[in-house]
């Protein structure tokens, strides 16, 4: 059935005889405290009394050694407690674990030296936050940049900068697999078509970033963590082992609500550990909360991957075998679960389609960038990236229609549960039906008419279309294929996916639900009261829904969390289970009462009657608080009805088998997307036209949470294929530091999609459920660029879309300027970035009067701006302090300048170096003075900096504006005091006077 309009339906009222509340779209518990700023998320939780407060000082270098690490000053500043680097934490703590087995270490923070922009260097604990980024910038540290290696390609090839000297290059794990017989498929196909694809890194971008409150007791010898972590909770392992403490002295609590985390939250586990350390260290809770451009930098962001990907086809489009070469890249560490990203996928590389033969080789690397974790598809975008290209392109170098070459492929409807070449069980589905139901309902014979007639009018339009199964519920142990078979037998079975909930009734009757899973948003409270309330013939007010996490507390296991979409597949289903469990214990009790077999008990409108009997109904609470109130009366087969808590674990969840055959997930969706766009001829902006996306979830538990999924999948999708990229430079700058620079879609940029639904229920979920949380971040990216590639008629496509990109083929190449550029800047040397201008200031003064006042120290510290004073200690150098704020950057710098090349009082040069805690800089200008009339001076400079850090981040468009502003304000600052009042800001403040303002 379609879900294209859901009507609300009250939680307190009561349904008709029968129906039920599940598959309903009822409006979300969650919503009356959100809507009116009553959630509570991390940073509205209180803290304990003489709670400290953390902040980071991060590398500025994308490569360096760590030469020298000074924080004595910082030490002594009043009110700081603390200040841990490297050699701290190596002290208190373990490596963090590997995914693979390789002569790696994997610290929270930086030790012998530093390999990505952002990465911890120190951490101050102070009074409070603005102390401790006061004390930031009193650390003094020294590094000695190393040639960095950012493009995976290249860190792979000889004499690439090696990341960790354990490994004796870059190349962390390599594993090739062979199902069927690839080989005799590719030597007898009529055809042979490959794609090679880059896949770029993007990531998500919660409203709230991460935030850790670490307290530790010296009595236990344990710790007690809040913080916004998803899970999956087998990093509470990696935690506890890296913080040298059984897993009985960790607590670790989650907040009620979280602001958005689409898994970018798993990866704050090393801010754990380094937080705990610090708690420990100052001697009282700390608490620690991220900025944005730390979560940007530094955070977690998905990987990016290298794939070329061939396939043997038949004349008629008929695909017979898969070859797949990836190359992953995980950034500097690699942090647990990675290489998860690559292997989850692992099962389903053959997408919806029946493909019998296929080859892989996966290969992981390490780059100079920030590490890689869960990010919304998790592996998926990477996949059929490659994969639905490469249909595109089988369908245009046959000449076949590429919705046809779809079909051709597709796993039959009566082939289900289908098992994949390479160990998947896709549980139902009947994608044929759902793609004809698509091309129907969606309209796509108006889209491709639409298509022709943009075409006639010379307008660059184009039609997209993707296939894709979308797994859910991970089996545990599909990261185990990273290993070979002997290895895997030497370290035992790894498998499954448990999931947990846990009902009570109290003394009154009242039902409490406690699930293992913590939301972000997808209205987990309103479900689950959906799910027991029809167990137990209540409404869904009647249940009390807590989804707060709490290790010391609550039932859980290492596979509890919210990731992966198992909410309503695994965790709504356990917790159906445990209802189903306690409504039979109270059919026991009743049928006592009720004189009847308990099979004969029904539950309805808050009562226990008799199917079909006159015996007069029993409140539902009366039977519910007898285990309280009567427990001698219950019947000899019930021991109580107050408690029950349901573990389930699906059985389809086998470890990889001998052959690499694995299961990677329970349960497969299906999406099949199609869409038009078209481009501006001038600007090459895309416009997405129409969006269609047709979607197997199996059985919809909420309309409503299932089109707010599917519309919140697409938007990161759109984001993900027209706009997101972590940019970084050849040498390991960061370059999308800033939303001015990492542009994320608005609502403006987002065009609904029409969505539709057509269900085959699982038969491997308790309640037939699937996910379907991810699909649109897997089929999106590639839908579009399918699109995009067919308006410009080109074989090969790269995202993001932007125009820059897309530009070249409705322009060409940009032509080359007509004048050379006077002189060419420098390169960059590695870990910085290069900022070039030039200029000219006039000053009412003498040539003499200017070139002594760039001379004297009290004139420099009144007109430099943020300058804190200024010392001569040569007749030729100047240090200073000063304090620069460039956009949302400010901090405090040590600056170094000498004057070289002195013509008195015609030019100078000057050399210098600044240094902070926020990044680094260095550079020269060239200063010649002309006096074209008497007592006139024009100052004419040109200038080149290299600038590293923090400040580098935040991009080019607030750096190099900026610069020019700084500069100006010196030169400004200079006319005003000689008098002459030719800068711009004496000319603004004289016109303010001129309006009373200021006077």
């Amino acid at each position: 059935m379609s879900h294209a309009h859901a009507t609300a339906v009250s939680d307190g009222a009561a349904l008709p005889r029968g129906a039920a509340w599940t598959g309903r779209a009822l409006p979300r518990v969650e919503d009356a405290a959100l809507l009116t700023g009553r959630g509570r998320y991390f940073d509205d939780i209180g803290t304990p009394p003489g709670t400290l407060h953390a902040a980071i000082a991060r590398s500025p270098h994308g490569h360096a050694r760590i030469v020298r690490i000074d924080a004595a000053k910082a030490r002594a500043l009043p009110g700081v407690a603390a200040v841990l680097t490297g050699d701290d934490i190596q002290a208190l703590t373990t490596s963090l674990v590997v995914g693979v087995k390789a002569p790696i270490q994997c610290w929270p923070i930086a030790t012998d030296r530093v390999r990505y922009v952002g990465e911890p260097v120190a951490v101050v604990v102070a009074r409070d936050r603005y102390l401790a980024e006061d004390a930031l910038d009193l650390i003094e540290i020294e590094y000695e940049a190393l040639d960095a290696v950012v493009d995976p390609q290249a860190a792979v090839a000889a004499g690439a900068p090696v990341l960790h000297d354990g490994l004796g290059g870059n190349l962390a794990s390599e594993r090739s697999f062979r199902y069927g017989d690839p080989e005799t498929a590719f030597a007898e196909a009529a055809h042979r078509v490959a794609v090679d694809v880059r896949y770029p890194r993007n990531s998500c971008t919660p409203i709230e970033c991460y935030g850790v409150l670490a307290e530790y007791d010296p009595g236990l010898d344990g710790y007690d963590v809040l913080a916004n972590f998803q899970g999956p909770f087998s990093i509470h392992a990696v935690i506890s082992r890296a913080l040298k403490v059984p897993g009985n002295r960790l607590r670790l609590r989650t907040p009620p609500e979280s602001g958005g985390s689409y898994g970018v939250k798993q990866g704050i586990f090393p801010y754990i550990v380094l937080i705990a350390a610090a708690a420990r260290v100052a001697g009282a809770p700390v608490k620690w909360l991220e900025d944005r451009l730390e979560h940007l930098s530094a955070s977690v962001c998905a990987t990016n991957r290298d794939t070329r990907l061939e396939a043997a086809v038949d004349a008629d489009g008929r695909v017979r075998a898969l070859a797949w070469d990836q190359l992953e890249d995980c950034g500097a560490h690699l942090r647990a679960p990675e290489p998860a990203t690559l292997y989850r996928m692992h099962g389903n590389m053959t997408g919806a389609y029946a493909i019998e033969h296929v080859s892989i080789r996966n290969r992981v690397v390490l780059t100079n960038k920030m590490p890689t974790g869960l990010n919304r598809g998790f592996g998926g975008p990477q996949v059929y990236f490659a994969l639905e290209r490469l249909m595109q392109r089988i369908a245009i170098e046959l000449g076949l229609d590429p919705l046809e070459v779809i079909r051709r492929n597709l796993v039959p409807a009566d082939a289900f549960p289908y098992r994949t070449a390479t160990g998947a069980l896709l549980d139902s589905g009947d994608y044929a039906t759902a793609v004809t139901r698509a091309v129907e309902e969606g309209g796509l014979a108006d889209l491709i008419a639409r298509r022709d007639a943009a075409r006639a009018e010379g307008r660059h339009y184009g039609i997209g279309f993707t296939a894709a199964v979308e797994p859910s519920v991970s089996n545990m142990g599909y990261i185990t294929a990273v290993l070979t078979p002997e290895q895997r037998a030497k370290a035992g079975p790894k498998n499954g996916a448990q999931s947990t909930a846990t009902i009570q009734i109290d003394a009154v009757g009242s039902v409490s639900v406690h699930i293992a899973s913590v939301p972000q948003g997808q209205g987990h409270r309103t479900v689950i009261a959906q799910v027991v309330a029809d167990a137990f013939g209540l409404t869904p007010a009647d249940i009390r829904v807590v989804a707060e996490m709490d290790t010391a507390r609550d039932a859980w296991s290492i596979a509890s969390g919210n990731y992966s979409s198992r909410f309503a597949a695994a965790v709504a289903g356990a917790a159906h289970i445990a209802a189903t469990r306690l409504r039979e214990k109270l059919a026991k009790i009743a049928a006592v009462q009720l004189k009847c077999d308990a099979a004969e008990v029904e539950f309805t409108e808050g009562t226990l009657c008799v199917r079909g009997g006159d015996a007069k109904p029993l409140p539902f609470a009366r039977v519910a608080s007898s285990s309280h109130w009567a427990p001698g009366t219950l019947p000899d087969d019930v021991d109580h009805a107050i408690r029950e808590t349901a573990f389930w674990t699906p059985p389809q969840l086998t470890a990889p088998t001998a052959a690499d055959e694995v299961n990677s997930s329970l349960c497969h969706g299906f999406i099949f997307d199609f869409c038009g766009v078209e481009i501006d001829p001038v600007t090459a902006e895309v416009r997405i036209d129409k969006y269609v996306t047709m979607h197997d979830c199996g059985r919809i538990l909420h309309p409503g949470m299932v089109e707010g999924q599917v519309n919140g999948g697409y938007a990161h999708a759109v984001g993900a294929a027209l706009y997101e990229e972590h940019s970084y430079g050849a040498d390991g700058s960061f370059l999308s530091g800033t939303f001015a620079d990492y542009l994320v879609p608005t609502a403006m940029e987002v065009t609904p999609p029409l969505i539709l639904h057509h269900e085959t229920p699982s038969p491997f979920t308790p309640l037939g459920a699937k996910g379907v949380g991810e699909g649109n971040c897997m089929s999106t990216p590639v839908c579009l660029a399918n699109a995009v590639a067919d308006a410009l008629g080109v074989a090969d496509i790269a995202l993001p879309l932007v125009p820059a990109r897309l530009a070249p083929y409705l322009h060409g190449d940009e032509p080359a300027p007509l004048k050379a550029p006077a002189k060419k800047a420098p390169a960059a040397k590695p870990g910085e970035r290069l900022l070039t201008g030039e200029g000219v200031a006039k000053v009412a003064a003498s040539r003499q009067q200017v070139w002594d006042m760039l001379l004297d120290p009290d004139t420099l510290a009144s007109v430099i701006p943020g300058a804190h004073g200024i010392e001569k200690p040569s007749p030729t150098e100047f240090t200073a302090d000063v304090t620069l704020g460039i956009g949302p950057v400010k901090g405090r710098y040590k600056a170094k300048v000498g004057l070289h090349d002195l013509h008195e009082p015609e030019s100078l040069t000057l050399k210098g170096t600044t240094t902070g805690a926020l990044g680094f800089g260095n550079g020269e200008g060239a200063v010649t003075l002309v006096e074209p009339t008497p007592g006139h001076t024009e100052i004419h400079y040109r200038y080149q900096v290299a600038i590293g850090g923090k400040v580098a981040s935040i991009g080019g468009r607030l750096l190099d504006g900026a610069a020019k502003v700084v500069i100006g304000q010196l030169f400004d600052g200079l006319a005003a005091k000689a008098g002459g009042g030719g800068g711009i800001g004496t000319w603004f403040r004289r016109l303010l006077r001129r309006f009373g303002v200021g006077a």
